[in-house]
């Protein structure tokens, strides 16, 4: 796609093959502007420079409403500078007048993914799916192209978390930006840091009688059978409901959080932790 693809003129004539065929296969921004509508020189400009920043991630087509009343009337335009977007044929958003530039990157984030939202997709995708090594490797990926990515960033976190890697786990989640994404962060940190411990070889005995049962705990997690962990964290629990300064309890909760809300064993056994805390 050459650079006069990316942004391009339509009229009554052409819009059909210009904008709604062109749209089966990317998306196209129509940007409706007249040329004595004030905001129209301030966000054409926008759009475009956005449009040449994609690089054919999509089509931005410029309708001159003086010149296209038909497509106005046909597209409910009343009042201008308007924004459609298409695809496959139909509107997929929309706004009216202008609009700060975060707001339009977003907008067109939504409408025409980049190969980072695309390949972030997948890696989500494979991580419910439990397919965890390729799911790191998708994470790692769009670390490359996205590196401020926290999104990407707490899913690789997860799938080291989900391999037993506690030391990377770790730097990733200890380090984290502040985000969305933070309180999930907050969550999974026991955990990350009861391995890390492990592995470094820093976990420091007690004569608590419950310690072997808690570090048995934490190898099984890490193993992968977190099923037995949690039944040998909630019979600690049962002994003890603040063991370690709540750290059991802390390490539970980071287990069903790396499960996810959807896991039918997680909801189980938040169950069955409310019951023994309460």
């Amino acid at each position: 796609m050459t650079a006069s693809d990316f942004i391009i003129d339509v009229s009554e004539a052409d819009f059909e093959y210009e904008v709604l065929a062109y749209s089966q296969n990317v998306p196209v921004v129509v940007d409706f502007w007249a040329e004595w509508c004030v905001p129209c020189r301030t966000l054409g400009p926008m759009l475009e420079r956005l449009a040449q920043e994609a690089e054919g991630d999509f089509r931005l087509a410029k309708v001159n409403v003086d010149q296209n009343s038909n497509l106005a009337l046909r597209y409910g335009v009343h009042s201008i500078p308007a924004v459609k977007a298409f695809r496959t044929g139909e509107i997929v958003g929309e706004f009216v007048g202008l609009q700060p530039e975060p707001r339009l990157r977003e907008f067109l984030r939504q409408i025409a993914p980049t190969e980072s939202d695309l390949v972030l997709e997948k890696g989500a995708s494979l991580l419910a799916s439990r397919d965890i090594p390729q799911a790191e490797e998708a994470f790692r990926q769009v670390l490359d192209l996205t590196p401020d990515s926290t999104s990407a960033l707490l899913g690789l976190a997860k799938s080291l978390l989900l391999q037993g890697q506690g030391v990377e786990a770790n730097a990733i989640l200890a380090d984290f930006p502040a985000s969305r994404e933070y309180k999930v962060v907050e969550l999974l940190r026991p955990l990350s840091q009861a391995w890390a411990k492990m592995e470094l070889g820093e976990n420091i005995e007690s004569d608590d009688p419950l310690d072997p049962a808690y570090y048995n705990a934490l190898r099984l997690a890490k193993r992968g059978n977190i099923e037995a962990a949690m039944d040998g964290l909630l019979d600690i629990l049962r002994e003890d409901k603040h063991y370690r300064e709540d750290e059991a309890r802390q390490v539970m909760v980071s287990l069903l959080e790396l499960l996810g809300n959807d896991s039918l064993i997680a909801r189980q056994y938040r169950g069955e932790l409310s019951t023994v805390l309460f």
